[in-house]
């Protein structure tokens, strides 16, 4: 009886604290909901737009709510995507109650790098500037590579007292498995085209490769050589001088920074806010007129007359795999381009490109649609931070492709790898298998008893070889495929492939990319190409309905959210670790690695 009353008792406990935190997530629900109605946002006169970048930015911005809910604080996340951003730099530049800019800058956080991204921002402050309006940056928590790169393109830069800048230059440590693997019984069997192509070296070798090393150091030094360069342009201080810096790497004070001229000023917050009333005109005791940069993308839009002429802008965001989903480019992209193509009003497509590939059949699809959509209209390609291996795959067939100097694209190459533990799975964990074929490869590969891509023998030599073949059948096809693109021979594309990566400023000297510029750039050429003067713009894929994506997104919410508050610093590299082991199956058109730069 005790016993019953104790299981009856805490099943009661277990359904009221299940229904508590329902009735927690159902209010967080409804307030979500509510905030989708809010009124348009009424700006000030003498208005100063603060542009903040806490939060990763995606190309585009999503309408769903809960693509970044907190499960902690119940609230959306707030994640501007980079076309809100530059549309509202654009605007703001035109907007008489905007005096100017405040950025409120740490560091910037965007897929991939975000040196791209980056990059785009910082050329919209730049033609923002041609507005006469003025730009103050300030860093209360310290200026990152990244933002201060972005920093140096407004009028002034202030920085707290206590936050020195670490101008250290680039760099980044691959890690090599080979040796854990032998130790717990797992062999790597590898095919592959292409000498640059390095995703498989962690699991085959101990050190970095000649070949690997040599194209990460050119598009390392390419990448800080362009952002130098940004920096000495518009601080008036050498490129020698800054390289002297970074390689005397210490903790300079912000004011002897300051006498090396990369600071204006080195200020509290509150001095700085007082240097932006004197320069709007109000007095000590009055108060700025501050709007949020997501503020202000609610704010009351001038009066726009129809345009029937469109521009599309189609989003292939994220890796190449087998479903259409928020961060992921499945082959429903294809019927996404092949309705932009069919629609008359639609007069000209940009395909915004920001992936580091993945599937060779589902880039195969894609690229189909994208060279079919060329016959009939002009298509641009738009990179963003990267667009290489299977990202590039699907934008050779466009008419013009256009890169960021520090777009990372080509890496032209495809390979397999095949992870087998038959030590592990046999001789430690007691697992024995038995082989029943009607052919004599039915059990082409092996078995799979574990959880895990790992099966319970390695490939025979003649698997490899059937599967070496399938790669360079595969590789000759992506040749052909940008030879046919970019009017070059097959031998010509081999010679700049084989796997390697190029920034876009390097790419554009090998052919691979028409023109350095950004999104806007791209839309620019296209209504060139179109011959329209007269457009709007329409952005693609259309997002599914919000309350059949609710569930779904709310639950992968959570638990991202419980995975990145346990893990720490440590997610990043579980969710590496986690697309190593989901990788697509078939031929893999991949940049061999993810970039993270500070």
């Amino acid at each position: 009886m005790k016993s019953f009353l104790k299981y009856t008792l805490a099943t009661i406990v277990g359904v009221i604290i299940v229904n508590f935190i329902l009735l927690l997530i159902g209010f967080a629900i409804i307030g979500t909901l509510s905030k989708l109605g809010e009124q348009v946002v009424d700006v000030k006169e003498n208005s100063i737009l603060r542009i903040q970048l806490n939060n990763a930015i995606p190309d585009r911005s999503s309408n769903n709510p809960f693509s970044d809910f907190s499960l902690f604080s119940f609230k959306p996340g707030i994640s501007l995507g980079l076309n809100d951003i530059l549309k509202n730099i654009e605007k703001a530049s035109r907007d008489p109650r905007i005096q100017g800019i405040y950025l409120d800058l740490t560091d910037i956080q965007s897929n991939f790098g975000g040196l791209a991204t980056t990059e785009e921002i910082r050329e919209a402050l730049k033609d923002f500037k041609k507005s006469g309006k003025f730009i103050y940056s300030y860093a209360n928590m310290g200026y990152s590579q990244k933002s201060y790169y972005l920093a140096t393109v407004a009028d002034s830069i202030f920085v707290n007292p206590e936050t020195p800048l670490m101008l250290m230059g680039m760099g980044g440590t691959t890690f090599f498995y080979k040796d854990m693997l032998d130790k717990i019984g797992i062999k790597v069997d590898i095919v592959k085209v292409g000498k640059y192509k390095s995703a498989v070296e962690p699991f085959t070798q101990t050190e970095m490769s000649a070949s690997n090393r040599e194209q990460i150091e050119v598009y390392l030094h390419s990448l800080w050589g362009t952002l130098l360069q940004g920096i000495s342009n518009t601080r008036s201080i050498s490129v020698d001088s800054l390289n002297s810096l970074a390689d005397q790497v210490e903790f300079r004070s912000p004011l002897e920074e300051k006498a090396y001229g990369l600071f204006d000023g080195v200020l509290y917050e509150d001095q700085v806010l007082a240097l932006l009333k004197e320069k709007c005109g109000r007095k000590e005791k009055d108060k700025l007129n501050f709007i949020k940069l997501s503020d202000y993308r609610k704010a009351s839009p001038s009066s726009t007359k129809f345009v029937k002429e469109k521009i599309a802008i189609i989003y292939a965001s994220g890796e190449i795999l087998f479903e259409q989903t928020e961060k992921t480019i499945g082959p429903e992209l294809a019927e996404t381009i092949r309705k932009a193509r069919e629609d008359q009003n639609v007069k000209a497509i940009v395909l915004r490109v920001n992936s580091p590939g993945g599937s060779a059949l589902t880039s195969d699809i894609i690229w189909r649609e994208v060279s079919l959509a060329t016959q009939v209209k002009p298509v641009i390609v738009s990179m963003g931070n990267v667009a290489a291996s299977g990202g590039y795959y699907i934008s050779c067939a466009a008419d013009t492709i256009v890169a960021d100097p520090m777009t990372l694209t080509g890496s032209i190459g495809i390979y397999g790898q095949f992870f087998s533990g038959e030590k592990l799975i046999k001789d430690k964990m007691g697992i024995t298998s038995s082989v029943v074929k009607t052919n004599e490869h039915s059990d082409f590969g092996g078995g799979y008893p574990l959880p895990l891509p790992i099966s319970n023998r390695p490939l025979t030599p003649y698997e490899k070889n059937v599967l070496q073949k399938y790669i360079e059948k595969g590789y000759e096809t992506f040749l052909n495929r940008v030879a046919q693109g970019r009017h070059m021979t097959r031998d010509e594309v081999h010679e700049i492939a084989q796997g390697r990566v190029w920034t876009g400023k390097d790419a554009v000297k090998v052919g691979l990319v028409d023109v350095l510029g950004g999104l806007d750039d791209a839309i620019q050429i296209a209504a060139q190409k179109a011959k329209v003067s007269d457009y709007r713009i329409v952005e693609y894929p259309t997002e599914k309905d919000f309350m059949q994506e609710l569930l779904n997104s709310f639950s992968a919410s959570i638990k991202t959210n419980i995975l990145k508050n346990e893990l720490g610093d440590y997610y990043e590299t579980f969710r590496q670790l986690q697309n190593t082991l989901n990788m697509p199956e078939g031929l893999i058109t991949r940049i061999p690695y993810d970039i993270d730069i500070n």
